[in-house]
Order: structure tokens, then C-alpha cells, then sequence
């Protein structure tokens, strides 16, 4: 299907009319449909089904979409397009149009921009679809010389970015589920899962190196051995189970329970989260975007990231992501702490469950 791109003033104002009529109730019209009665529903989602509709319409309107986010008070799909033609898509499937400006091309050329020119420890960019522009966020570390250049480049990058500080410092969140330890420090059980019909579990690949062993207490006696570990560039790694340490497919509460996990699932910008770590427990927060980049303070990079408003602290490294009975993501680091909040990125779990050819179980 060929999508007709309308004039930026004339988006904006169909735009507008789009959010004016969904205020007003789940069904209304196209922007610009003043010689036609059709009416579309706005579907009730939970945030997996929307990130499975936008995965779906992402195919189907090819380079005319530009991102989407669930709308959790509304329990819908926004769905960024550059064209009312494609904005007519988005509604007969029942999810809210939004006609932006920036194209994903331009984002991702704006990415790349950052990469080449700005790559500065301590700063992290990432595409927010809610605002159609590539955040860029430079922690306190950042400033003098270093702070100027990364200002130059992102005002270059004029509409499609912005900046913005953070006043905690980026860093692998290593020293979080059920605590895990080895001769590197403590770090926490992601999800347990099965390859090739053994058992095994996967946490942060920062946490340790191949052939490294894990214990499940200070000094205990090891439970696994890591045999593989990716970072930086991806933060996932596999230990395998060396005996016959229970392995349910579960996450610690904290509370006395446990949280069943029976699937793993991709993030949706708008997705309400938790985490449980061995350092801070259970938190909850807000999926913010994804594919984020992260140049760590010791000049580690990881790209692929899942970017949230959930707080976490050293010790909660390689901790569960996840939403309802749905793994997401396993801690990979951020800044601030659950005091004062931050922010922390998750390496996506289908990621390392597809490179490891494992599944959750």
C-alpha cells in the first residue's frame, strides 16, 4: 500500500483533531473525513496485545509508520504515521493515529550522528516515540569540553533531539530475583530457562565471564557455571545448572511469593514493569523506550536497551524485568538509586533467549 505524505501544517492539524476526538470517547472518524459517515472503535489493549498489534501495523505501513507507545490510562495503541492514508490504517485496526513529523529514517540517521560524533561516556540517547524525537541524556559526569560538544551536536540535530541531565551517573548496576554469587561479586537471577533440555538461567553478561561458577549464597557451594557471556555491546549471559538446585520458573516478590513466568514478551513504550533484584527488592515503573544506547562511565557501550523509570541500585544487576507472568528484560544499569529514583535500562530477554536458542521454563 502507497501512503500519501500531507503537507507538516496540515498533519499537525489532523493530528490535533485525532487526540481532540479520541478525549471524547472510543469511536470517532478520519481527521479528515467531511464526506464520510465511516466510524472506527478504538480497541481496549492490554500492553502485550498492543505491542503485538504494533508489530503487525509496523509491517503493514512499512516506511509511513514511525513508531508507536501503549496509552495505559486509555488501555490503546498510538500508533506515529506520516500520512492520513496511513492514519486510515491505523484506525481500521483499531488503534489512535498520531501524524508526526520525524520519520524513523531521521532518527535513526540522528542516532547514527551521536554515534559518530558524540560517543561520550556517561550518556545514553534513545527514541521516545511519545515526543517523535531521539532523547539524549548526559549524566553528571559530563561537563566542560565533553559537555559542550555533545550541546553542538545534538543543537545540529535541531527537531529531531533533545538533551537533557540526569544528576546520577551511568554505570553497570553490578557488586540483582534471587541474590547470585561468584568470585566477581553479587549479582541477581534473571529468569531460569531450558536449552537443550537442561536446566540453566540467565542474568547480566557484566556480571561474569565464561566458565566462571555461581553459588547461591556468599562462599556456597556452586549451582551453575557460566557458559556464555555477552558484554559489552549486548549485557546477557547463560549459567548452567551444575546439580540439583531447584529451578522453578518464577520471580521472588519479596513478600512471601512468587510471580509465575511462563513466557517472555517484547516491550512496548507505556508498559507498566516491575523488577525484583537481590539489592532493593521488588519496584515498580514505566517502560520510556527502546532501543536505547548506553555508553557507560568506563567506556562500555550496550545498545538494544530497554530504557524505564524503574529504580535500581548495585547488586541488582542481571534482575528480573517483567510484566504480569510475561518476562521482559534483565538489569543491565542506569543512575540514581531508590531513594532519590533514576533511571535503568534491561537488556530485551527474547534477545538472549533467541542468541542462547533457549526458551522460559
Amino acid at each position: 500500500m502507497k501512503h500519501r505524505r500531507i503537507p507538516r501544517r496540515k498533519a499537525a492539524v489532523a493530528g490535533g483533531a485525532v487526540v481532540a476526538l479520541v478525549a471524547a470517547g472510543v469511536t470517532f472518524q478520519s481527521a479528515n473525513a467531511s464526506d464520510s459517515t465511516e466510524q472506527f472503535t478504538l480497541k481496549s489493549l492490554t500492553a502485550p496485545a498492543a505491542g503485538t498489534l504494533a508489530v503487525s501495523l509496523t509491517e503493514d505501513l512499512g516506511n509511513d509508520s514511525a513508531g508507536a507507545y501503549y496509552d495505559a490510562e486509555a488501555k490503546a495503541l498510538v500508533v506515529n504515521v506520516l500520512s492520513e492514508d496511513a492514519a486510515q490504517t491505523v484506525r481500521e485496526a483499531g488503534g489512535k493515529a498520531r501524524i508526526v513529523e520525524n520519520t524513523l529514517a531521521e532518527l535513526t540517521g540522528a542516532r547514527q550522528t551521536l554515534a559518530d560524533k558524540a560517543r561520550i561516556p556517561g550518556t545514553s540517547w534513545a527514541t521516545d516515540p511519545v515526543t517523535n524525537k531521539l532523547v539524549v541524556t548526559a549524566d553528571r559526569t559530563v561537563g566542560g569540553a565533553e559537555l559542550t560538544k555533545l550541546q553542538e551536536v545534538v543543537k545540529g540535530l535541531g527537531a529531531k533531539a533533545e538533551l537533557k541531565r540526569t544528576a546520577g551517573e551511568f554505570k553497570p548496576f553490578i557488586a540483582g530475583g534471587d541474590a547470585i554469587h561468584s568470585g566477581g561479586g553479587r549479582c541477581s537471577l534473571g529468569f531460569n530457562v531450558v536449552k537443550d533440555g537442561a536446566p540453566h538461567f540467565i542474568t547480566a553478561g557484566h556480571c561474569g565471564q565464561s566458565g566462571s561458577q555461581w553459588s547461591d549464597s556468599a562462599g556456597g557451594a556452586a549451582i551453575g557455571t557460566m557458559v556464555d557471556s555477552q558484554f559489552p555491546g549486548n549485557d546477557f549471559a547463560l549459567v548452567k545448572y551444575d546439580g540439583d538446585a531447584p529451578h522453578p520458573s518464577e520471580v521472588n516478590l519479596y513478600n512471601g511469593s512468587a510471580q509465575a513466568i511462563t513466557k517472555a514478551g517484547d516491550a512496548t513504550v507505556g508498559m507498566q514493569v516491575q523488577r525484583s533484584g537481590s539489592t532493593t527488592q521488588v519496584h515498580d515503573g514505566e517502560v520510556t523506550a527502546l532501543d536505547a544506547t548506553v555508553n557507560y562511565g568506563n567506556g562500555d557501550v550496550v545498545e538494544g536497551l530497554i530504557q524505564t523509570t524503574v529504580c535500581a541500585e548495585p547488586g541488582d544487576s542481571g534482575g528480573s524485568l517483567f510484566a504480569g507472568d510475561t518476562a521482559i528484560g534483565l538489569t543491565s544499569g542506569g543512575s540514581g538509586d531508590c531513594s532519590s529514583g533514576g533511571e535503568t535500562f534491561f537488556q530485551p530477554v527474547t534477545e538472549a533467549l533467541s542468541t542462547f536458542g533457549a526458551e522460559i521454563g
